[in-house]
């Protein structure tokens, strides 16, 4: 029986400029970004001047995880305890968790069979809520149309957060994500497009957000060793009223993923190139829809998404054993209990009213998720897409 040799889960390799940046600064110690005798050439500084060159904001602040990006662009833009946040109520627990960390309250917005979140139930959301923040997952690379999007929140007064753990590299008609909302976070754990086995990065116009990002991050008032920050007048209005929370990224995370960023466009036309060949592939197997993409969409698809029809549960569930049995590793968002990496909101017991919006219910009842590892070759597309039909018709004809 034909079967898979590959480890889907395996991450982005480091690059040997990466390991060799990682060894130098093992064996001079300077772990930690910041030191009284040193200037603004430490790895994390470097990185976020890069990062924020490559974006092309004005500042960008380096964190332990874009969870905590999250959480500190939630707090700098203003929201307060107890204050409604509008999200997805399709991504993954990190997001929650950061409305959490702030204190606020969780506000879901339902999202289409595209994956990406429901402008309609956005506007009607706000309406009801009252809620002035949008907490924006491009969830697993999928962009709604955002030109359309902050035409809605502008209008409604809401700020929008970008979530782009899933869209370093990506964009919308040419602008990169995380440049449409008052901030984008960004992710560096292991499983994202650049590797830096955990962090994340905060990326902003607001000099205001970036200070008090950079404060709350915990600089010691070190924060002149940052490169892409603003000038000292802006911290001067924070840095004694500004509490330290030690978010702060390591040099050696910064260490590895620097040499990343150069590598992003090839990343991307590898993951795209092997996405194209799995989705083509897929799309022609009965009964299974995978997400439209639209042409100003211009993802960086490091997984791979579509939704099964015509099976009950327990056929599904053996569909996705089977499929496992043979190395094709399929994650199910809408199972009943969280397994792994996956979650949606009915898992989310600490919300103060923990269920999945009913649409969402229905998008995700069948979904599958399956990562698409940078090492994949184009045969491997081919196995895995025979596969996965030959589970779906046993599981048809049972």
């Amino acid at each position: 029986m034909l079967r898979l040799d590959r480890d889907l889960s395996s991450p982005p390799p480091i690059p040997e400029e990466g390991i060799a940046a990682v060894e130098s600064v093992l064996r001079a110690g300077w772990l930690h970004r910041y030191g009284e005798t040193r200037g603004d050439a430490s790895e994390a500084s470097l990185l976020e001047a890069e990062f924020a060159a490559l974006l092309g904001t004005k500042y960008a602040v380096a964190v332990n995880s874009c969870g905590s990006a999250m959480f500190l662009a939630l707090l700098c833009t203003g929201v307060k305890p107890g204050d409604p946040v509008l999200m997805n109520a399709f991504t993954l627990a990190p997001v929650p968790g950061a409305v959490a960390h702030a204190g606020a309250e969780h506000v879901l917005v339902e999202v289409t069979a595209d994956l990406v979140i429901d402008l309609d139930d956005l506007a009607a959301k706000a309406e009801a809520s009252g809620a002035k923040h949008l907490l924006l997952s491009h969830m697993r690379g999928h962009i709604a149309d955002m030109p359309r999007l902050m035409a809605l929140c502008d209008r409604m007064g809401i700020t929008v957060i970008e979530d782009c753990a899933h869209t370093m590299g990506a964009g919308w008609a040419g602008r990169p994500t995380g440049t449409f909302g008052r901030v984008g976070c960004f992710s560096l754990q292991a499983y994202k497009h650049v590797n830096g086995g955990e962090g994340g990065l905060l990326a902003t116009d607001d000099a205001e957000v970036a200070a008090r990002a950079i404060l709350h991050s915990g600089s010691y008032m070190l924060y002149g060793q940052h490169r892409a920050r603003p000038d000292e007048s802006v911290f001067a209005r924070w840095r004694d009223a500004t509490p330290n929370y030690s978010l702060r990224m390591s040099n050696l995370v910064a260490a590895a993923a620097r040499p990343q960023l150069a590598l992003l466009a090839e990343r991307a036309r590898v993951w795209n190139d092997r996405y194209g060949r799995l989705a083509a592939a897929l799309a022609s197997l009965p009964g299974l829809r995978l997400p439209h993409r639209p042409q100003e969409e211009e993802f960086v698809q490091s997984s791979i998404q579509f939704a099964v029809s015509g099976l009950d549960e327990a056929a599904f569930a053996r569909f996705l054993e089977h499929c496992r049995a043979r190395g094709v590793y399929l994650k199910w968002f809408g199972a009943r209990e969280a397994v792994g990496y996956t979650s949606v909101s009915a898992h989310w017991r600490y919300l103060r009213d923990p269920h999945t919006p009913p649409g969402t219910a229905r998008v995700l009842e069948r979904l599958c998720d399956m990562r698409i590892p940078l090492t994949l070759t184009e045969a491997e597309c081919g196995v895995i897409a025979t596969i996965i039909g030959e589970e779906l018709a046993a599981a048809r004809k049972a």
